[in-house]
Protein backbone atom coordinates (compact mmCIF):
# COMPACT_ATOMS: atom_id res chain seq x y z
CA UNK A 1 0.00 0.00 0.00
CA UNK A 2 1.14 3.29 -0.26
CA UNK A 3 -1.51 4.79 2.36
CA UNK A 4 1.12 4.09 5.39
CA UNK A 5 4.44 5.42 3.22
CA UNK A 6 5.85 8.56 4.60
CA UNK A 7 9.26 9.29 2.48
CA UNK A 8 11.94 11.57 4.28
CA UNK A 9 14.43 12.80 2.92
CA UNK A 10 16.93 16.05 3.32
CA UNK A 11 20.36 17.29 2.45
CA UNK A 12 23.97 16.77 3.67
CA UNK A 13 24.09 18.56 6.95
CA UNK A 14 20.99 19.50 6.91
CA UNK A 15 20.05 17.96 10.44
CA UNK A 16 17.69 14.79 9.01
CA UNK A 17 19.17 11.75 11.17
CA UNK A 18 18.52 14.35 14.72
CA UNK A 19 15.48 14.70 13.11
CA UNK A 20 14.36 11.08 12.45
CA UNK A 21 15.71 10.26 15.83
CA UNK A 22 12.77 12.02 17.72
CA UNK A 23 10.70 10.32 15.34
CA UNK A 24 12.18 6.96 16.33
CA UNK A 25 12.07 8.49 20.37
CA UNK A 26 8.17 8.96 19.66
CA UNK A 27 7.77 4.85 18.49
CA UNK A 28 7.38 5.44 15.07
CA UNK A 29 8.24 2.73 12.51
CA UNK A 30 11.71 3.98 10.65
CA UNK A 31 13.21 2.19 7.71
CA UNK A 32 16.59 3.66 7.00
CA UNK A 33 17.79 2.53 3.52
CA UNK A 34 21.33 3.39 3.98
CA UNK A 35 21.07 0.97 7.11
CA UNK A 36 20.04 -1.73 4.71
CA UNK A 37 22.35 -0.71 1.79
CA UNK A 38 25.13 -1.54 4.10
CA UNK A 39 23.99 -4.68 5.50
CA UNK A 40 22.70 -6.16 2.02
CA UNK A 41 26.87 -6.55 1.27
CA UNK A 42 27.72 -8.40 3.68
CA UNK A 43 29.12 -11.99 3.37
CA UNK A 44 26.29 -13.75 4.57
CA UNK A 45 24.15 -12.25 1.73
CA UNK A 46 23.20 -12.94 -2.02
CA UNK A 47 24.47 -10.00 -3.25
CA UNK A 48 27.92 -9.95 -1.73
CA UNK A 49 28.77 -13.19 -3.48
CA UNK A 50 27.48 -11.59 -6.81
CA UNK A 51 29.80 -8.53 -6.16
CA UNK A 52 32.96 -10.73 -5.42
CA UNK A 53 31.99 -12.65 -8.37
CA UNK A 54 32.04 -9.51 -10.66
CA UNK A 55 34.84 -7.20 -9.21
CA UNK A 56 36.95 -9.48 -7.72
CA UNK A 57 38.68 -10.64 -4.37
CA UNK A 58 40.84 -7.65 -4.52
CA UNK A 59 37.78 -5.50 -3.25
CA UNK A 60 37.87 -7.59 -0.40
CA UNK A 61 39.29 -6.39 3.21
CA UNK A 62 41.23 -9.12 5.64
CA UNK A 63 38.17 -10.02 7.65
CA UNK A 64 36.11 -10.88 3.55
CA UNK A 65 34.34 -7.82 3.97
CA UNK A 66 33.85 -5.28 1.07
CA UNK A 67 35.95 -2.45 1.16
CA UNK A 68 34.06 0.26 0.02
CA UNK A 69 36.35 2.97 -0.44
CA UNK A 70 38.28 0.51 -3.14
CA UNK A 71 34.70 -0.55 -4.85
CA UNK A 72 33.90 2.81 -4.91
CA UNK A 73 37.56 3.66 -6.63
CA UNK A 74 36.27 1.02 -9.63
CA UNK A 75 33.07 2.80 -10.19
CA UNK A 76 34.70 6.37 -9.84
CA UNK A 77 36.82 5.53 -12.85
CA UNK A 78 34.78 3.20 -14.62
CA UNK A 79 31.44 4.29 -14.10
CA UNK A 80 29.65 1.86 -16.34
CA UNK A 81 30.18 -0.53 -13.55
CA UNK A 82 27.81 1.47 -11.47
CA UNK A 83 25.07 0.27 -13.21
CA UNK A 84 26.34 -3.37 -12.97
CA UNK A 85 26.54 -2.93 -8.63
CA UNK A 86 23.13 -1.26 -8.77
CA UNK A 87 21.49 -4.21 -10.71
CA UNK A 88 23.31 -6.52 -7.97
CA UNK A 89 22.25 -4.24 -4.64
CA UNK A 90 19.10 -2.59 -5.53
CA UNK A 91 16.82 -5.61 -5.92
CA UNK A 92 18.05 -7.16 -2.42
CA UNK A 93 17.31 -3.62 -0.82
CA UNK A 94 14.16 -3.39 -2.02
CA UNK A 95 13.18 -6.92 -1.22
CA UNK A 96 14.55 -6.28 2.29
CA UNK A 97 12.75 -2.78 2.55
CA UNK A 98 9.39 -4.70 1.76
CA UNK A 99 10.13 -7.08 4.39
CA UNK A 100 10.49 -4.35 6.74
CA UNK A 101 7.27 -2.26 5.39
CA UNK A 102 5.35 -6.02 5.64
CA UNK A 103 6.35 -6.49 9.36
CA UNK A 104 5.31 -3.15 10.69
CA UNK A 105 2.22 -3.56 8.59
CA UNK A 106 1.11 -6.41 10.31
CA UNK A 107 2.33 -5.09 13.49
CA UNK A 108 -0.11 -2.22 13.06
CA UNK A 109 1.41 0.68 12.77
CA UNK A 110 -0.14 3.49 11.77
CA UNK A 111 2.55 4.89 9.17
CA UNK A 112 5.95 3.75 8.66
CA UNK A 113 8.72 6.11 7.73
CA UNK A 114 11.58 5.22 4.82
CA UNK A 115 14.51 6.78 5.26
CA UNK A 116 16.27 7.69 1.88
CA UNK A 117 18.76 9.80 1.36
CA UNK A 118 18.63 10.40 -2.68
CA UNK A 119 14.90 10.46 -2.17
CA UNK A 120 14.25 13.19 -4.38
CA UNK A 121 17.01 12.97 -6.85
CA UNK A 122 16.00 9.17 -7.64
CA UNK A 123 12.18 9.99 -7.82
CA UNK A 124 11.14 6.21 -8.90
CA UNK A 125 10.37 5.95 -5.18
CA UNK A 126 8.70 8.56 -4.20
CA UNK A 127 5.32 7.11 -6.11
CA UNK A 128 5.02 4.71 -3.09
CA UNK A 129 4.86 7.71 -0.96
CA UNK A 130 1.49 8.73 0.41
CA UNK A 131 3.61 12.02 1.82
CA UNK A 132 7.25 12.82 1.49
CA UNK A 133 8.92 15.19 3.72
CA UNK A 134 12.30 16.95 3.58
CA UNK A 135 14.28 18.63 6.12
CA UNK A 136 15.49 21.67 5.31
CA UNK A 137 17.76 24.57 6.10
CA UNK A 138 18.90 27.61 4.46
CA UNK A 139 21.94 27.09 1.93
CA UNK A 140 24.65 29.16 4.22
CA UNK A 141 23.79 27.52 7.43
CA UNK A 142 24.38 24.08 5.51
CA UNK A 143 27.39 24.98 4.65
CA UNK A 144 28.21 26.36 7.77
CA UNK A 145 27.62 22.84 9.27
CA UNK A 146 29.16 20.80 7.04
CA UNK A 147 31.91 22.88 6.82
CA UNK A 148 32.31 22.45 10.98
CA UNK A 149 30.96 18.67 11.07
CA UNK A 150 33.24 17.28 8.49
CA UNK A 151 36.50 20.04 8.73
CA UNK A 152 36.18 21.24 5.61
CA UNK A 153 37.12 24.46 3.17
CA UNK A 154 34.38 26.75 2.02
CA UNK A 155 35.11 25.44 -1.33
CA UNK A 156 35.19 21.51 -0.61
CA UNK A 157 32.25 21.80 1.26
CA UNK A 158 29.96 23.61 -1.31
CA UNK A 159 31.26 21.33 -4.07
CA UNK A 160 29.61 18.15 -2.05
CA UNK A 161 26.53 20.04 -1.73
CA UNK A 162 26.57 20.56 -5.09
CA UNK A 163 26.46 17.12 -5.86
CA UNK A 164 22.83 16.65 -4.34
CA UNK A 165 19.86 18.46 -5.97
CA UNK A 166 19.64 21.80 -3.97
CA UNK A 167 17.73 21.75 -0.96
CA UNK A 168 15.35 24.39 -2.17
CA UNK A 169 14.16 22.42 -5.19
CA UNK A 170 13.84 19.53 -3.28
CA UNK A 171 11.72 21.52 -1.11
CA UNK A 172 9.17 22.55 -3.99
CA UNK A 173 8.45 18.60 -4.25
CA UNK A 174 8.36 17.92 -0.64
CA UNK A 175 4.41 17.14 1.08
CA UNK A 176 5.73 18.69 4.24
CA UNK A 177 9.22 20.49 4.92
CA UNK A 178 11.07 20.39 8.71
CA UNK A 179 12.24 23.87 8.56
CA UNK A 180 15.73 23.10 10.28
CA UNK A 181 17.27 26.72 10.17
CA UNK A 182 16.41 28.14 13.69
CA UNK A 183 16.80 26.71 16.87
CA UNK A 184 16.55 22.85 18.07
CA UNK A 185 13.19 23.36 20.31
CA UNK A 186 11.56 25.02 16.99
CA UNK A 187 12.73 22.32 14.89
CA UNK A 188 11.57 19.68 17.39
CA UNK A 189 7.85 21.43 17.62
CA UNK A 190 7.68 21.18 14.07
CA UNK A 191 8.37 17.06 14.44
CA UNK A 192 5.79 17.17 17.20
CA UNK A 193 3.20 18.68 14.66
CA UNK A 194 4.31 16.64 11.85
CA UNK A 195 3.42 13.42 13.82
CA UNK A 196 0.64 14.50 15.80
CA UNK A 197 -0.92 15.38 11.92
CA UNK A 198 -0.16 11.67 10.66
CA UNK A 199 -1.47 10.33 13.78
CA UNK A 200 -4.51 11.33 13.03
CA UNK A 201 -5.07 10.85 9.64
CA UNK A 202 -7.91 9.09 8.00
CA UNK A 203 -6.06 7.83 5.36
CA UNK A 204 -4.96 4.46 7.07
CA UNK A 205 -8.28 3.45 8.58
CA UNK A 206 -8.67 0.97 5.60
CA UNK A 207 -5.31 -0.36 5.95
CA UNK A 208 -6.53 -1.12 9.69
CA UNK A 209 -9.37 -2.66 8.61
CA UNK A 210 -7.90 -4.62 5.88
CA UNK A 211 -5.44 -6.17 8.52
CA UNK A 212 -8.43 -7.12 10.91
CA UNK A 213 -9.90 -8.87 7.71
CA UNK A 214 -6.87 -10.82 7.02
CA UNK A 215 -6.28 -11.62 10.70
CA UNK A 216 -9.56 -12.99 10.87
CA UNK A 217 -9.57 -14.84 7.78
CA UNK A 218 -5.73 -15.86 7.65
CA UNK A 219 -5.22 -16.00 11.25
CA UNK A 220 -2.62 -18.90 11.19
CA UNK A 221 -1.17 -17.18 8.21
CA UNK A 222 -0.57 -14.26 9.40
CA UNK A 223 0.93 -15.84 13.09
CA UNK A 224 3.52 -17.57 10.52
CA UNK A 225 4.60 -14.63 8.88
CA UNK A 226 4.73 -12.49 11.92
CA UNK A 227 7.22 -14.90 13.74
CA UNK A 228 9.03 -15.07 10.61
CA UNK A 229 9.45 -11.63 10.67
CA UNK A 230 9.96 -10.76 14.05
CA UNK A 231 12.43 -13.83 15.11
Amino acid sequence: STMFLVGFSGGIASGKSTVVAVLRELGCAVIDADVIAREVVQPNFKAYQQIVHYFGTEILLENGEINREALGNIIFFHPEKQQLLNSITHPEIQKEILKQILKYFLLGYRYVILDIPLLFENRRFTKFMKYTVLVYCDPPMQRSRLMKRNGLSRVEAEARIASQLPLDEKRKLASYVIDNSGDWENTRQQVLKLHAHLEDSLDFLWARLAVGTVVAGLGGVVYLLLWHFIS
